[in-house]
């Protein structure tokens, strides 16, 4: 016969009440997820303290707008969307028939100015000349004067004489008559060689300004320093440039991206035309919580994932730079917080995170991908 006192315990358990059984179970669970949030801790403490984490970043860069520096129409288009292309390779080419005559009508404007500078350079020398021989003519219209003025004299005295005989009749009428004629035309020769020396002195006057007005265009000495020439040079230095920039050139390397120029276009200055997209030198814009930025640095490290290549590749990078704003304080609309329906938001700041080249050129980023940021605070 079994005694009832020599049950086991499995037995009595399973005939324990059930307020019993539901306490010894919640304490079960207890024990488990004090453990479970105990090993929690320890990794977090260990591993993920100090880490702040966001899924609310993009990949970025500092592309090139493609734009045009004069008006013209487009002869050939060379590249498409997606090509790569290498700083300094050719784009686009304009039609450049119209740079190409300004270029010439400027080259043949310098070139007169040179030979006007040249032929005043030769002036200068007859000009001189020409002041040298007015000079000399002067000096021989004042001997013809000085002659004149004797002359002149001569006969006056002669005339002066005979008319204080006529009284006394020692002279004829006819002697008389021929005194007073030698006395005038002596005279006339004395106006005639004074206005000779006028003349003289007044064309070395001329020959002097029109010197003096030579050397101020020859008077900075070198051809190259002429202000007409200068002025002429810099005319055909804007047309070759005009004429350089009907070809267009990669400024940067990277990808083409949004095309919008067909060759026959006509475009004018500053017309988007397309964009490079340095796929070497992206970077990510992470935008954190601003609870989370209180021991974010610039300078410290980060683990990156992005949703093309998955979490298998990880990119390094490092804090850049701590956005200025957010991005509702920037928003075309911002919000309207003195309101009295206001709600608080947690607002998020942009943190910017440079990415290792190395691992770009192997695991290329395209722009606006998205990705998976955590900075390492502790550093």
């Amino acid at each position: 016969m079994t005694n009832p006192d020599s049950e086991t315990p499995l037995a009595q358990d399973s005939d324990a009440p059930p307020v019993d059984r539901r306490k010894t179970m919640l304490l079960r669970l207890g024990i488990g997820i004090g453990i479970a949030a105990a090993a929690w801790g320890g990794w977090y403490a260990l591993f993920q303290h100090g880490i702040a984490s966001t899924d609310n970043a993009y990949v970025g860069a500092d592309s090139a707008m493609i734009t045009p520096r004069i008006a013209a129409a487009v002869a050939e288009v060379r590249v498409m969307d997606t090509q790569r292309v290498n700083a300094g390779d050719i784009l686009i080419r304009l039609d450049d028939s119209d740079a190409r005559v300004e270029l010439a009508a400027a080259e043949a404007a310098l070139r007169q100015a040179r030979q006007r500078f040249l032929q005043a350079q030769a002036n200068g020398h007859s000009l001189d000349a020409r002041v040298s021989g007015a000079a000399a003519d002067i000096g021989q219209a004042r001997a013809r004067l000085a002659a004149s003025e004797a002359e002149l004299r001569r006969a006056e005295d002669a005339l002066t004489r005979r008319q204080g005989l006529v009284a006394t009749g020692a002279v004829a009428g006819e002697e008389l008559a021929q005194a007073k004629a030698a006395a005038a035309a002596a005279r006339a020769n004395y106006n005639s060689a004074l206005n000779a020396v006028n003349a003289a002195e007044a064309g070395r006057a001329a020959a002097s300004g029109n010197a003096e007005a030579n050397a101020v265009i020859t008077g900075v000495g070198n051809i190259d320093a002429d202000p007409d020439v200068v002025a002429a040079q810099a005319r055909v230095e804007a047309a070759r440039l005009t004429l350089e920039r009907t070809v267009i050139r990669a400024p940067i390397a990277g990808v083409v991206s949004q095309r919008q120029v067909q060759a026959g276009q006509q475009v004018a200055a500053g017309t988007p035309l397309m964009r490079i997209v340095p796929l070497a030198q992206v970077y990510v814009d992470a935008n954190f919580r601003e609870t989370q930025l209180r021991d974010v640095r610039i300078g410290q490290s980060a683990r990156l994932t992005s949703d093309l290549y998955g979490s298998g590749i990880e990119f390094r990078g490092k804090v850049v730079g701590v956005g200025a704003a957010s991005g509702a304080a920037t928003a075309l609309i911002p919000a309207q917080n003195a309101t009295g329906n206001w709600v608080k938001v947690v607002q998020r700041i942009p943190v910017r995170i440079a990415l290792d080249p190395a691992e770009l050129k192997k695991h290329p980023l395209p722009i606006g991908a998205s990705m998976e940021a955590e900075i390492d605070t502790r550093d």
